[in-house]
């Protein structure tokens, strides 16, 4: 395993510690200016989030309706009443965003793939990069806000939906998650710089609780005054294998 990637992981509470939970439950609010470019009241309240440790699924509820969840995984996303009815689903969902530009509205399931793969990449890093599949290189280190970060260029593999497939995470000195940079390519390849602290501890693991994801500039400094979107979490709760 790559060296600094192997203290992100103990820094974070150990893949071990990692792989003993099936499951990850956590409250969740969204909201800022991304959200009314795709059609999307800005502020989503909060929800529960509930993700798989050994695969990319998550399920959020309520979601868009009080009696409604919403299920994900890469190759479909499903919307049901807590009867179990379906109300509306998606196949092949990447393939859905073809031609959609920085403006298209998404219609509820569009937005349910996004926010399905989105927050479990999140809730799942740093541990996702350790997936068979996944390449990891240490790359050269960038100074930001006193600090120096070093940063592993990462590669997913095609089984896993992210916003590309080619992103860069940066540690602090502590080995914890600072930032993560990529491009949504389900909304023309914008360049995003995603920021991360307030970090807690729960059941051994630690979790950023504040995340907020900027524009990028071409020179891979944020545009402070471009907020896209914020993120808050809180009560993490493991369920043991």
């Amino acid at each position: 395993m790559n060296d600094l990637l192997s203290k992100v992981l103990d820094a974070h509470g150990g893949l071990e510690r990692w792989n003993s939970f099936s499951e990850l439950a956590v409250k969740s609010a969204t909201g800022g200016p991304f959200w009314p470019s795709k059609g999307i009241p800005e502020n989503h309240g909060w929800g529960n989030v509930t993700i798989k440790t050994a695969e990319e699924w998550t399920s959020i509820a309520p979601y868009d309706a009080p009696n409604h969840r919403m299920t994900f995984t890469p190759s479909r996303v499903a919307i049901e009443d807590y009867d179990h009815q379906l109300v509306e689903e998606l196949l092949d969902p990447r393939a859905a965003f073809a031609g959609y530009g920085p403006h298209t509205y998404w219609d509820i399931s569009h937005r349910a793939y996004f926010n399905g793969y989105a927050l479990w990449t999140y809730l799942a890093t740093p541990f996702l990069l350790a997936l068979p599949g996944v390449q990891v290189e240490e790359t050269a280190p960038w100074y930001e806000d006193g600090e120096i970060w070093r940063v592993l260029n990462v590669v997913l593999p095609d089984t896993l939906a992210s916003h590309s497939a080619t992103q860069r995470f940066y540690f602090g000195p502590d080995f914890l998650l600072r930032r993560q940079d990529y491009e949504l390519d389900v909304s023309s390849k914008a360049q995003v710089a995603h920021y991360v602290s307030d970090y807690v501890e729960a059941q051994g693991l630690r979790f950023p609780t504040r995340r907020h994801a900027y524009a990028r500039n071409a020179d891979g400094q944020p545009d402070r005054n471009r907020l896209l979107v914020w993120i808050r979490f809180e009560d993490f709760r493991l369920r043991e294998r």
